[in-house]
């Protein structure tokens, strides 16, 4: 079996993925993870990180596991094209397919579909999907370890909306398998580099309010990613500093990335604004109501002029 998530894989999507990638080996299967690129460094202490394989790194190995696969988990996406480069390897591969994600509008490339867009996260329906298969005796530490991981990232800490009374019932037996929650919080939230810091500092500095409209947004360009040794992970969080200001309802960030050359957009919301919506129309991208992202192929500059006159039509909402 072969587990795949997102490209650019953030906690829920590793979190995820390796909780059904010890479930499937407490019940015995053989099981992989293969991520389409690289993940932040402050995940890779997570247990059976070691055993993932990279598909930018080692493609012909990934070929090699999905010419044998029997059965392919695409978790934390639904739609190809959110797994970069490997759409061509998913495309062409014949095993059947399980989807397992809350994001919404899902495409119809699964043989079996679980989507639920009402869940905070994926990580939360890995672990519905072991309780409808009667497994819940067989969660253990490492098991509860990923599934917190991903809960705790994709909520943001408990704090989004989507976190239920039925996500804390999830989070209290987690505990009681005996996860170390408030270690698990640390490495992920407090082993920041010296340049990350800094990071935050000129992101902060680019933070500019647009009072009139109730919306935020910063900007980070290459230069300055450079300045900061920018590494994957860095920018994770940053744009909720926007949304943290007095009276913003929609806030953005604008990274550069010129290797790429697009710029990298996350956006958030409160109440009704649906960027989901605005990130399907106009960034190539999609996610939750509150909570998405896409990519621009304007310039930095082009795209936050975009981002301007989008929020100037949204006025009446951001009242």
């Amino acid at each position: 079996m072969v587990i795949v998530p997102h490209v650019n894989p953030d906690g829920d999507a590793i979190g995820s993925s390796l909780g059904l990638y010890h479930y499937l080996i407490q019940k015995g299967h053989s099981a992989t993870i293969v991520v389409p690129n690289d993940y932040p460094a402050f995940l890779k202490w997570l247990p059976g990180t070691s055993e993932v394989l990279n598909f930018e790194f080692d493609s012909a190995l990934v070929q090699n596991v999905f010419d044998n696969a029997d059965l392919v988990f695409t978790l934390d996406f639904n739609a190809l094209h959110r797994c970069g480069n490997l759409i061509s390897v998913l495309e062409a591969n014949t095993a059947p397919k399980i989807m397992i994600d809350h994001h919404q509008h899902p495409e119809a490339y699964a043989a079996y579909t679980c989507s639920d867009t009402d869940m905070g996260s994926t990580a939360e329906m890995i672990y519905h999907f072991m309780a409808q298969l009667g497994d819940l005796e067989l969660l253990n530490k490492d098991i509860g370890t990923a599934l917190y991981t991903g809960i705790m990232t994709d909520t943001a800490s408990f704090r989004f909306p989507k976190t239920t009374a039925t996500t804390h019932r999830v989070v209290a037996h987690l505990i009681e398998v005996g996860i170390a929650h408030s270690e698990i919080h640390s490495l992920v939230y407090d082993a920041n580099r010296f340049e990350r810091i800094q990071l935050v500092g000129i992101a902060l500095s680019n933070l500019r309010v647009l009072k009139p409209f109730n919306a935020a947004y910063i900007t980070l360009s290459q230069d300055e990613l450079d300045a900061c040794n920018y590494q994957k992970g860095d920018t994770e969080g940053l744009v909720n500093y926007g949304l943290s200001v007095k009276g913003v309802k929609l806030a953005a960030i604008f990274i550069e990335n010129s290797a790429d050359e697009i710029i990298k957009i996350s956006l958030r919301s409160k109440g009704a604004i649906d960027v989901n919506q605005i990130a399907r129309e106009h960034f190539n991208g999609g996610g939750h109501v509150n909570a998405a992202g896409g990519k621009s192929d304007l310039s930095l500059a082009a795209t936050v002029d975009l981002f301007k006159a989008l929020v100037v039509n949204l006025n009446s909402d951001l009242e």
